[in-house]
């Protein structure tokens, strides 16, 4: 029988349970139904490569850490050993991309679960309810907690390590360093960003703590006013006194870098050999002496692959950029710094965007919470963010956001005196986690394609993102059975994705962007049937340099889609149908683009 005082933990357990499964099930049954996004194959491939052969280097190489895509794979690798016959990707695809997909729901309930203890230690048992309800139905997460990539894996463990971190900063070595180095390690190991985005939360984490026990408060009290003579004495005592404040918590960031670093680099390995792009540099360097000794280091430093070289490599991916940004159908040739304040503007569900209005508006101090605090800080260094590619590189944020109000309103709820304010939080509350869940309800399976009511629903988001905000290549499947709908025998594909199946009769993958077009109606030459179905990402987002794929969105655009899918807008180009259809008025292409048959 239980105890009396060991009821609400044992009802707080079904809740998360009950929260966990329920989301669970969304993702399950999402992943059968999409096909494989653009990154998928790719992680598939090289997570087998590291099974069958002990090493990490090809995901190195491609700037991603090890740890989601392992887990991902193991299950595929172990079905592998067990049948005897390796995998064919480009034939078996399909069977085991819903295995790998499953991998990711570790992470997910690593997710749910720090995101119930967080909440729950910030504002009692109702934050911690609160919170797991609310990110198990939370529509963005839900799309990649459906999908074997990285994206979850980071924020799981970016959670953890706030909470630990957070828990433990009165407590012994263990507790205040040991663990929070480990979760550390794991955050390395799970994206390149957790290099980021680790410090600057825990920095956040320290910051609350001093704050809320009154020591910065003191270090600003104890500063005597000064006359404007005796302003750079004064700067100089506050900083001494600063750097006296932040030393233990200096100390202690230290120690869990150098405990993540060595997990990673442990768990990384290294094939022990030379990198052949350091020995090219090196061999084209001006004869002479600093030739030779860099030629000598390049192919006697055998220290690759290892774990920094991931780092590395993202960390330049960052600094260059990619391709520019897509915002509101204008194509940026480079990054903007408003891009995911705008794209988190679009997406998120409108219980989050009004829920911190809503607290700041009644002055609640309860706002100022860490987790709040953490979400606000990722959001600020969003704006030196230059791969604009999808909200789901700053997914982090969203898991704190929901963490952080989740126990703002719980505390805000417990405080207040009058019970008609206590209710009226309490169904709002209510009422934020039902509209989520029916967003999360209504827009499945297309979690990724999720766009909220301020800018037009799911209709309506390539017009405003694309990439992996909409179109990430996961609607091959769609595609498919919209062709057999149709009862048409080819169906000409301009995709954006890695999915073989979009080059399996009857479909066939059409290339536009790589062909030699020299004008749009070039286009024609290369389509066998009546129809091509043409992916949003390609159609209504950062166009290549390249001038063949410009020419082709010129001809599209200069078309009326006659049907769509989720992803793809269909058109006919039979010569007959082109000739008798006039052009739409380009003012009235984006009304006339989500028209279906």
């Amino acid at each position: 029988m239980i105890r009396p005082d060991k009821r609400p933990l044992a009802l707080d357990w079904v809740w998360f349970l009950v929260c966990a499964l329920a989301s669970s099930s969304w993702c399950v049954s999402a992943a059968s139904q999409l096909s494989a996004t653009f990154d998928e194959p790719l992680y598939l491939a090289r997570g087998l490569e590291r099974w069958r052969t002990g090493s990490h280097s090809g995901l190195i190489r491609l700037g991603t850490m090890p740890l989601p895509v392992d887990v991902d794979t193991l299950p595929v690798y172990l079905w592998e050993c067990w049948r005897g016959v390796r995998f064919d990707l480009s034939a078996d695809l399909d069977r085991i991309l819903p295995l790998a997909r499953l991998g990711t729901l570790l992470f997910w309930w690593g997710l749910l679960f720090y995101g119930w203890l967080a909440a729950r230690r910030l504002a009692g048992p109702w934050g911690g309810r609160l919170a797991v309800a609310w990110l198990a139905c939370e529509p963005n997460l839900l799309a990649h907690a459906s999908l074997a990539t990285t994206d979850i894996a980071i924020s799981a463990c970016l959670l953890a390590l706030a909470y630990h971190f957070a828990a433990g900063r009165e407590g012994n070595w263990r507790w205040r360093v040991a663990l929070p180095g480990l979760c550390f390690g794991a955050a390395l190991l799970a994206k390149a960003s957790g290099l980021v985005f680790g410090p600057l939360l825990m920095a956040v984490v320290e910051f609350d703590r001093l704050a809320r026990n009154g020591q910065l408060r003191a270090l600003f009290a104890a500063q005597p006013a000064t006359a404007p003579m005796g302003l750079g004495r004064s700067i100089a005592t506050l900083l001494a006194a600063a750097r006296a404040v932040s030393l233990p918590f200096r100390r202690d960031l230290v120690q869990v870098a150098g405990i993540g670093f060595a997990v990673m680099f442990v768990y990384c390995g290294c094939d022990w050999r030379p990198e052949p792009s350091f020995v090219a540099w090196a061999e084209k360097l001006p004869a002479g002496g600093f030739h030779d000794a860099m030629l000598w280091i390049a192919e006697h430093l055998r220290i690759f692959s290892n774990g920094a070289e991931g780092l590395v490599r993202q960390i330049k991916h960052n600094m260059k950029g990619h391709h520019g940004a897509y915002l509101l159908g204008e194509v940026h040739p480079r990054a903007v710094w408003y891009y995911f304040p705008l794209a988190l503007s679009i997406k998120l569900s409108l219980p989050l965007l009004f829920a911190p209005v809503a607290l700041i508006a009644r002055r609640r101090r309860e706002a100022l919470n860490w987790a709040c605090l953490a979400a606000l800080a990722l959001l600020v260094f969003s704006l030196t963010c230059r791969v604009q590619i999808g909200i789901r590189l700053v997914l982090p944020l969203i898991a704190m956001l929901v963490v952080g109000l989740s126990a703002a309103i719980a505390e805000a709820t417990a405080q207040t005196r009058s019970l008609g304010g206590r209710r009226f939080l309490a169904c709002g509350a209510a009422l934020a986690v039902a509209w989520t869940t029916f967003s999360a309800c209504q827009v499945w399976p297309h979690g990724l394609c999720y766009t909220n009511e301020l800018w037009g629903g799911v209709s309506q988001g390539y017009l405003c993102l694309s990439d992996s905000n909409y179109d990430w290549g996961q609607g091959v499947k769609e595609l498919a059975r919209w062709r057999r709908e149709q009862g048409l025998p080819q169906l000409d594909v301009w995709y954006f994705g890695t999915d073989p199946a979009a080059n399996e009769a009857p479909l066939r993958n059409l290339p536009l962007h790589v062909l030699p077009l020299n004008q749009p109606q070039d286009v024609l030459a290369y389509v066998q049937g009546d129809y091509v179905a043409v992916g949003a990402t390609l159609l209504y987002g950062t166009t290549t340099s390249e001038a063949p794929h410009r020419k082709a969105v010129e001809f599209f655009r200069g078309q009326q889609p006659i049907a769509r899918t989720t992803t793809f807008l269909i058109f006919d180009v039979g010569r007959r149908s082109l000739a008798a259809r006039p052009a739409p008025p380009a003012e009235r292409q984006a009304l006339r683009i989500e028209g279906r048959p």
